[in-house]
């Protein structure tokens, strides 16, 4: 439970929540590029408010209240905000990649499914992070306050990932690969339970919706429409179950042979004995059995526990949607719609008791797997998404995403060469023509007449593509040459055959 707030904090909540709403006013304002102007004022704001907070509050004690919470939201949100704007390498822009990252962080503590290669990753862009704050904290671009609220965070982030490590620590080396591949099994397991639950559901629906609706008079219509029939049309097991069976019968099989390998319930070393850790490869392999039991309940009763639906349903499609924009983030992706997705995620993600998803009698109903493992999924591609985010102004993305392409485009003309004329090259010409003419005293302007960030990114492509350009000019000019020559050839030829003549 939040603790209260006291007195003296209630005017800085009252001024977060208003720096909220307007952060949330200007999220939904699309009519418009964001302006780095308007994120700047906002961010002094919040700068402003946070050393009031510091100055009313002990520096010893541990604050969790409605004003960090608030706080917290609002750093989030204006984190994203750094990110649209092209500011990726300001510590404001780290906020919301530390706090997904601990999100991913806590969940595998919490699962225990981790292997080195997974925490590799995370240890490189620690660093990577630590380096940015560090910077902007020596050069004074930021306030204490903020780099001071970074660092913090990272260092939790870092006391988790070292835990993480330090439990991996105590396997002992025989241990090792067994311990490996239980967690490449487990995690094949998790996605097969998830894609079965969601090829059944996709069946179901297709089973529904040929079925006229029963008549009404009666009072039972409705009953009758909300149902799944069963005589009508064909039972989908015979299309799904003979596949799900396929796939899980070699990973059951590889769980049976690690199984094979211990003696009175542990695994064995060389020479007979027994290493240490062994409760850890045991938990583990006693989990994945666990998981292929629910993914044969699954394929008997054909969907998760009716009562977890609700949460199944907005979990695939959340997924679904941040799928989408992992391929297309470079045309429809501002960073702050990430927002609503990561509040969604955490208000499933508070609904679990004691990392369990319950139903209204306490009941832990099957489909546990499915649901973390759709949870889990989506807080990956949130984290992949920021973490991807290139240092351009929303501004600019677009004449960068045109370069991209005519670059993509002209690479592709020059590998593969062939016959092409000045009429074939006018399209590239015109559009770099016109990019060209967007600048003014050699920088692209935005509307408000401000320099938007990714100058030196979208002067780079542009550059790239002039060169790709002449180098195909080039190679034109040659051709033209040779066929001359050839051509010159061919009448001497002729001449000399006259003379014989």
């Amino acid at each position: 439970m939040a603790a209260p707030i006291p007195q003296e904090e209630l005017p800085i909540l009252e001024a977060i929540i208003n720096i909220r709403n307007r952060l949330t006013a200007l999220k939904k304002n699309r009519g418009e590029y964001i302006k780095a102007s308007d994120v700047n004022v906002l961010y002094q704001a919040i700068v402003k408010q946070v050393t009031r907070l510091n100055e009313v509050r002990d520096d010893n004690t541990i604050y969790n209240n409605r004003v960090d919470t608030t706080l917290a939201d609002v750093f989030n949100l204006l984190s994203l905000f750094f990110l649209t704007i092209g500011k990726t390498r300001e510590c404001p822009a780290t906020y919301s990649q530390i706090a997904s990252m601990r999100q991913i962080l806590d969940h595998m503590n919490e699962s225990g499914i981790y292997n080195e290669s997974d925490l590799e990753p995370f240890h490189r862009r620690i660093a990577e992070l630590r380096q940015i704050v560090q910077q902007d904290a020596e050069s004074g671009k930021h306030p204490v306050a903020m780099t001071t609220l970074l660092e913090r965070q990272l260092n939790e982030c870092d006391n988790v990932l070292h835990s993480l490590q330090d439990s991996l620590a105590v396997l002992s080396p025989e241990l090792m690969p067994i311990h490996e591949r239980l967690v490449n099994v487990r995690r094949q397991l998790v996605a097969l339970a998830a894609k079965e639950t969601a090829s059944q559901a996709a069946l179901a629906w297709k089973v529904q919706e040929p079925v006229t609706p029963q008549p009404i008079d009666d009072g039972a219509g409705d009953e009758m429409e909300s149902k799944t029939p069963t005589k009508e049309v064909p039972h989908p097991e015979p299309i799904v179950l003979p596949k799900l069976k396929a796939e899980l019968k070699p990973l059951t099989e590889e769980l049976r042979k690690i199984d094979s390998k211990r003696v009175d319930g542990r695994f064995m070393g060389p020479g007979g004995s027994f290493p240490p850790s062994q409760a850890i490869c045991s938990s583990l392999l006693e989990d994945c059995f666990d998981i292929v039991q629910e993914i044969r309940a699954l394929a008997d009763s054909k969907n998760v526990a009716s009562s977890l639906k609700p949460i199944y349903d907005r979990l695939t499609e959340i997924r679904r949607e941040l799928e989408s924009l992992v391929m297309t983030h470079r045309w429809s992706l501002r960073e702050t719609d990430l927002w609503n997705y990561s509040l969604s995620l955490q208000e499933i993600d508070k609904m679990r008791i004691d990392g369990k998803f319950v139903d209204a009698e306490g009941n832990r109903p099957v489909g546990q797997y499915v649901l973390l493992y759709l949870l889990r999924r989506c807080y990956g591609l949130i984290y992949r998404l920021l973490s991807s985010s290139e240092p351009v102004s929303e501004e600019l993305m677009p004449i960068a995403n045109k370069l991209t392409t005519v670059k993509k485009c002209l690479n592709e003309v020059l590998k593969y060469g062939g016959a092409f004329s000045p009429r074939e090259l006018y399209p590239y010409q015109l559009a770099l023509h016109q990019i060209d003419s967007m600048r003014k005293d050699g920088k692209f302007v935005g509307v408000d007449g401000n320099i938007p960030e990714g100058q030196g990114i979208v002067m780079a492509h542009l550059n790239e593509c002039h060169e790709l350009l002449e180098m195909l000019k080039e190679r034109m000019d040659e051709g033209i040459t040779e066929d001359e020559e050839l051509e010159g050839t061919t009448f001497d030829s002729e001449d000399e055959s006259d003379d014989e003549q």
